[in-house]
């Protein structure tokens, strides 16, 4: 998600706050929102992957690979 975007989600909200937004604007806040949880969620789910544990035995274990199987992430 770019700044530009953020930006106009923060722009859309004061609006929204001072004087209302029309049913454009609505949607488009709508659709803006969206994509940056999207972008969140895609965000976390990366670092998530990249998380190594070491067991008790010594052996590591990629956690992202090991909850993909399951079924559990995305």
């Amino acid at each position: 998600m770019t700044q530009e975007k953020i930006d106009r989600i923060n722009e859309l909200y004061r609006k929204s706050k001072a004087e209302g937004l029309t049913e454009a604007e609505k949607n488009e806040q709508a659709i803006l929102r969206k994509e940056f949880i999207a972008s969140i969620k895609k965000n976390v789910q990366s670092q998530l992957n990249n998380i190594d544990m070491v067991n008790e035995d010594g052996t590591i274990e990629n956690l992202g690979e090991k909850y993909e199987k399951k079924g559990i992430t995305s």
